[in-house]
């Protein structure tokens, strides 16, 4: 079907909303950088306009902190460019902020909660290796 892959890795002990922040969050990310991933706007049978959306489907995936902090540095070791956030960023109010607070941490520090990327089938489940489905 696809021969690349566009996964989100969610650490699993933030609460829900957090989750969901970080999700959406980290898909714009990957959006803004593959404008290739975004397809054809919608129009639904009363002849609304509704934004285009990816055109393929996004994976989300679970992982502890461990696991997150194992896939990120699959990330930067094989070259995959992705999102990133970082649990400070949920102290922030806008996007200077967090830009401000994610330049205070190398990836041996960074407390990751969440990271995005799109890259080729084989090499994303390697690089997602460990993450799981959520429940």
């Amino acid at each position: 079907m696809f021969d690349t892959k566009f996964v989100i890795v969610v650490r699993d002990d933030l609460a829900t909303w957090q989750k969901l922040n970080v999700t959406a969050f980290l898909s714009t990310g990957v959006a803004a950088a593959k404008p290739d991933l975004i397809g054809e706007a919608y129009r639904d049978a009363a002849g609304h306009l509704y934004h285009a959306m990816s055109v393929q489907p996004i994976i989300v995936l679970s992982a502890d902190q461990d696991t997150i902090a194992r896939i990120h540095q699959r990330v930067l070791q094989r070259g995959v460019a992705a999102s990133l956030y970082i649990e400070e960023m949920f102290a922030t109010g806008h996007d200077a902020a967090n830009r401000e607070v994610f330049g205070k941490f190398t990836p041996e520090d960074a407390k990751v909660v969440g990271l995005a990327f799109h890259t080729d089938r084989k090499v994303a489940d390697k690089v997602s290796k460990g993450a799981k489905m959520h429940a």
